[in-house]
């Protein structure tokens, strides 16, 4: 997994904590999860803007 092992995991989650605290993890974490949502959903398209829109009238 791009060269991270245990130890490494370790000592990231941490520095997390120590930097975040514990009671804003489970913030944390719903934001991420949020924003890969939100890429997922942009990258499939669902969410596109149309460049160009039409002229109405």
């Amino acid at each position: 997994m791009f060269g991270f092992g245990l130890p490494e995991l370790l000592i990231v989650g941490f520095i997390v904590v120590m930097v975040f605290g514990v009671g804003k993890l489970p913030e944390i974490g719903s934001s991420f999860g949020k924003a890969i949502s939100n890429f997922k959903k942009a990258s499939d398209g669902k969410d596109a803007v149309e460049l160009n829109p039409k002229k109405e009238g």
